[in-house]
This record gives C-alpha cells, sequence and structure tokens, in this order.
C-alpha cells in the first residue's frame, strides 16, 4: 500500500492534535452491545418485518415508515446525567431548546439570566423560544420539572460505546451517508418546533413518550426573528405516539413535530450525511490542487499594447479554463479527493494515544474512526492509500467489518502491519 502525498494529508496534523480531553468511557450502567445487522435480504424487527433491500425500494427517500418495537425492551444506553455530562464537555456539540409557555417563569427559564452558563445565547426577538449552544456549565439547565425545554446532544456514537454499537445496526447504508446519533432529552412538553430536516432520519423513542404530528409540507416558509427554523404553516396529518422501542423513519423534507407528553422523554435520531452540489466541489478542488503539479506559467507572448489595461485579457480566461479541465480530468485525484472529504473527522474529533506497545493480533477500528475505500483506495480518518492485491481485501474486511481477527493481521504484508502500527500509535484503532 503507498501513501497519496498530498501537503493537506491530515496524519501528521491529526497525529499531532491527539489528546486525553476526548475520551469518554461507556456508562457502567449500559446495556450489552445490540446485535450485529443481519444479511440485506433476511426480514429484520428493526424495519418491521421488512429486509433491508424491501425498505430501500418502497421508502428509502420516499415515504415514512412507523415501526412498533422496532428494538423490542429497548432501553437508554446512558442516563439523564450521563447525557448532561456530555453536554459539558468542549469536544460535544449540543444545544439547549427552551419554550416559554404561557404562564412560565421566562426569566428562569432563560440561560444566561438566573443560571451562569458558558453557552452561546441567541435570544429570540419575539417571546417564545430561546437557543444556547453548549458547552453548558451544570447549573445552566433548568429543573427537570419545569415544562418546555429539550437538550440536543450531537454525535453521541463517538463518545460511546453501547450508542456506536445501536449504529451499526443502519449500516446497510453505505457509512459515507451515515453521520451521528443524537440524542434529545425533553421535559413535559418540550420540542423543536414544526420543522423539516434535509436528510433523512431515524426516530427511535428511548424513554418516555413523544407525540408526533407529520405531513408532506407544501409551504416551507419559517418563522421569522424566532432562532430556530420552525415552520410558519405547519402542515400536519399522520399523528402517532411514541413507546421506549418504537421507531419512526422520515424521509428528506417531511415536516414533523415532536412534543415529549411526559418528563425524561428521550429520543434517538439516526441522522445522514447530505453533500451539497454547492460545496462538495470547493472541499474537493483545495484537496486536489495540493496534489496538482503542473507548474506550467502562463505566456502571452503576442500580447499588443492596450488603452484598456483593467480589461481581462481572454487568453487569462483561455489559461484558467484549462488548467481546471486539466485538473477534473485526474480521475484518480478526484477519487482520492472524495474518499479523503468523506472520511475526514469532525473538527471536535480528537484521538488518544495508546498508553501500550503495538503488537500484531486483533485490531478493531476506534469509534470515531470512518474508514472506507473504492477499486483503488483505501480511506481513513481524511487520509488516502493505494492499495492492491491481499493488502486491498485486508483493508477492505477491516473498513466493512471495523475489526479484524488475530490470523488476518498475522498473515498480513510487512507494509500492512506496520500500517496498522501507525494507525494504533495515532488511535484510529486499538488492539482486542
Amino acid at each position: 500500500m503507498t501513501k497519496r502525498t498530498s501537503s493537506s494529508s491530515p496524519v501528521a496534523g491529526k497525529a499531532s492534535s491527539r489528546t486525553a480531553t476526548g475520551a469518554t468511557s461507556s456508562p457502567a450502567t449500559a446495556p450489552a452491545n445490540p446485535p450485529s445487522v443481519p444479511g440485506i435480504d433476511q426480514p429484520m424487527t428493526l424495519l418491521g418485518g421488512l429486509t433491508a433491500a424491501q425498505f430501500m425500494r418502497k421508502h428509502w427517500q420516499k415515504k415514512p415508515l412507523l415501526v412498533r418495537q422496532a428494538v423490542p425492551g429497548f432501553q437508554p444506553l446512558l442516563t439523564r446525567p450521563e447525557l448532561f455530562e456530555l453536554a459539558q464537555r468542549e469536544d460535544v456539540e449540543s444545544r439547549l431548546i427552551i419554550q416559554h409557555l404561557p404562564g412560565a417563569d421566562a426569566a428562569s427559564a432563560t440561560p444566561g439570566k438566573r443560571r451562569k452558563t458558558t453557552a452561546k445565547v441567541a435570544e429570540a426577538a419575539a417571546p417564545g423560544w430561546t437557543l444556547g449552544h453548549g458547552p453548558f456549565v451544570k447549573s445552566a439547565f433548568p429543573p427537570v420539572s419545569q415544562p418546555g425545554w429539550t437538550l440536543l446532544v450531537q454525535g453521541v456514537d463517538l463518545h460511546v460505546d453501547p450508542v456506536h454499537e445501536l449504529m451499526k445496526r443502519f449500516r446497510f447504508l453505505p457509512d459515507a451517508r451515515l453521520d451521528d446519533l443524537m440524542i434529545s432529552w425533553a421535559s413535559a412538553g418540550g420540542g423543536v418546533g414544526p420543522h423539516f430536516d434535509s436528510y433523512d432520519v431515524f426516530l427511535l423513542q428511548a424513554a418516555g413518550q413523544r407525540r408526533w404530528r407529520i405531513g408532506r409540507q407544501k409551504d416551507f416558509s419559517l418563522q421569522e426573528n424566532v432562532p430556530l427554523k420552525i415552520l410558519t404553516h405547519f402542515e400536519g396529518g399522520e399523528e402517532h405516539v411514541l413507546e421506549p422501542g418504537d421507531m419512526l423513519y422520515l424521509p428528506p423534507r417531511w415536516a414533523h413535530d415532536g412534543i415529549a407528553v411526559d418528563a425524561g422523554c428521550m429520543t434517538y435520531s439516526i441522522g445522514f450525511r447530505v453533500p451539497q452540489r454547492a460545496s462538495l466541489p470547493g472541499e474537493l478542488m483545495l484537496r486536489m490542487t495540493d496534489a496538482f503539479e503542473d507548474c506550467t506559467l502562463y505566456r502571452d507572448a503576442s500580447q499588443a499594447a492596450t488603452t484598456t489595461p483593467a480589461a481581462i485579457p481572454a487568453g487569462l480566461e483561455v489559461f484558467a479554463q484549462d488548467a481546471l479541465q486539466r485538473l477534473l480530468a485526474d480521475r484518480e485525484s478526484l477519487a482520492c479527493a472524495l474518499g479523503e472529504v468523506m472520511t475526514e473527522p469532525k473538527p471536535k474529533v480528537w484521538f488518544e494515544e495508546p498508553d501500550t506497545d503495538w503488537e500484531p493480533g486483533a485490531v478493531q477500528l476506534d469509534r470515531r474512526t470512518r474508514m472506507m475505500y473504492d477499486d483503488k483506495h483505501i480511506f481513513i480518518n481524511g487520509d488516502s492509500f493505494r492499495a492492491g492485491g491481499a493488502d486491498a481485501r485486508l483493508m477492505r474486511q477491516l473498513a466493512d467489518q471495523r475489526s479484524l481477527p488475530e490470523r488476518a493481521v498475522l498473515k498480513a504484508s510487512a507494509g500492512a502491519k506496520e500500517l496498522l502500527a501507525e494507525w494504533f500509535s495515532a488511535g484510529w484503532l486499538r488492539m482486542v
């Protein structure tokens, strides 16, 4: 395996920024890991008896699916105090949403007024909603008994092993599309208002009850002077109350409004990445130009004297167009850039250095590691490697299964073992 050489390669940068402050141990109270995903042609309780193949044909990006007891007997994978502790950390994205319900004490419900907080708080110009961004101090959270507030904690799968294992149930979809698992905790009446998402989402009820109203939306205009993207004219049609273990799938742009029926309502949202046509080319171009080695200089030997010096020469435009065409013609560079972008960890993701020495044996990818591949390359945490033969098959197995047994590692080539050792030292995988 050979590494793609680029000045933007994140290996050195990420390795140098590793810190132990991003570590989180799994809660001692967490239940056992859920079973692995069955074959795509086997009926899945998670999908209401549909196979993964049937779900993708009938529902994915087409229509909602309500599944009662998608995860029978499901219990929260972390407690409310453990969730609130995550929201107090620098390396975790969190939001505190407070709806000032009629008759409530708005002053006591507003972060930063009666409660000290480190959050950046955006006040609604019109009364009704307050949005705060973490990290929070403990005193920032309103009393559990206070109605109408919600805590959202993003990327919990990156910090808690059982939550990461739950995410594996959804790997009948490409890893390039899976984003993260967000946990919403709400007091009675809590919610984030009627809205729509630009991505697919699975809403798994973990504790308490949540009433969902959903519908096809025609009018996507949003309320003004509100710190949340709340629909002005919500057109909810169906209504469902979800109990623990129930799950609702919603395609993009399906309007929905979820209200906590009781205090302690906890919902797990499995969301998906949606690359935008407007922004993806820019990310790709940045990586491609770093590896573009054509040093041809613009020449204009035929340029005549001009009386319009501010006019851009037509020849320069032709030169620029040719440069872009040559860059985009490099299909391997484009493939590498795409794989690097899709596996780049989020900004707040840190890896811990191991406290033991490397010994070839069974390995498992760290829950924060993103690893993918194409026909010619292996991608891991924003880095790319050209691979073929047995090495490629080994690394694809690691990416798909997120682990390798001892026998596979011991049979690996010297180069593959060296690479695994580097990834171990970087905290990207661990020995098991």
